[in-house]
């Protein structure tokens, strides 16, 4: 059974309940919904539990789908990792959300730290969620190291089996004076090739050699490769903060889904593990 479909050139929505997606409905070509963004030949898949339709470039042209559109559509589940690590140093609780919005609710008792992990969820589209306690009388060092190792580790159960990721992120971001080039691959194989020369010891109070220990704490619990490179830059807090930008963008392109993988594993060898 089949129902015949006759639109403009754009996406149109409907939730999967509307009486638009049983058989033998025609649709004329006055836009019966918001348009989402303009695209020729789009496979269809889902949206919110709702589905996107394909329409032809062509407004005259009647396409025919299948009444069950189901069997066309992959389902997408919610990507959160969510981490509690307990040591005598430290208290640390990570939830992260792959598919957020940039929602940051960040605590880890050093300011600078929380500054930057909001960079994280607002460039990369993440909700981040952060609260850690810790020995900072001491210094801020095992906090911030922990704080990384929830992160990764969170990041490692949101990814799963990682099918239909592109795996890749190339990313580089200016701040005033500094540019940052990241590059990673969420392999599965932990790697950190670091090349920032920060000129100060700290910005306010963070220790700037923290900086490379966060992200070598984040890969080895991710298992992603990372490669930072300072391309330009003289004010500390700068390089930072375009570093956190452009990872949070690089991050952003690798676990976003590729449509055309049809949810298959992005490696010739069918697996992405730590190995």
């Amino acid at each position: 059974m089949n129902m015949e479909l006759a639109a403009s050139p754009r996406l149109v929505y409907y939730p999967t309940s509307s009486p638009l997606l049983k058989s033998k409905v025609r649709i004329s070509q006055r836009p019966l919904a918001s348009t989402l963004t303009s695209f020729a030949q789009r496979p269809i898949f889902s949206l919110n539990h709702g589905l996107l339709l394909r329409m032809s470039e062509d407004p005259h042209r009647v396409i025919s789908c299948p009444a069950s559109l189901e069997e066309n559509v992959s389902t997408i589940n919610a990507r959160i990792g969510e981490v509690k690590r307990v040591t005598k140093e430290t208290n640390v609780f990570v939830k992260i959300n792959l598919d957020g919005s940039g929602i940051a609710e960040n605590n880890t008792g050093i300011p600078f730290l929380d500054h930057m992990l909001d960079q994280l969820a607002s460039h990369g589209l993440l909700d981040v969620h952060v609260k850690a306690t810790g020995d900072i009388h001491i210094d801020d060092h095992h906090t911030n190291e922990d704080v990384a190792l929830a992160i990764g580790t969170a990041f490692l159960q949101a990814l799963g089996d990682r099918k239909g990721i592109n795996r890749f992120g190339d990313f580089s971001a200016p701040l005033d004076e500094a540019l940052i080039h990241v590059v990673l691959d969420l392999s599965g194989r932990p790697h950190l090739s670091y090349d920032l020369q920060i000129p100060t010891q700290r910005v306010g109070t963070y220790d700037t050699q923290l900086v490379e220990h966060f992200f070598q704490s984040l890969v080895n619990t991710s298992g992603m490769t990372l490669h930072i490179r300072q391309l330009s830059g003289r004010n500390s807090h700068h390089i930072i903060e375009a570093t956190f930008k452009a990872f949070a963008r690089a991050l952003r392109q690798a676990t976003e889904y590729d449509p055309r993988r049809r949810g298959t594993i992005p490696s010739s060898k069918g697996v992405l593990s730590r190995s």
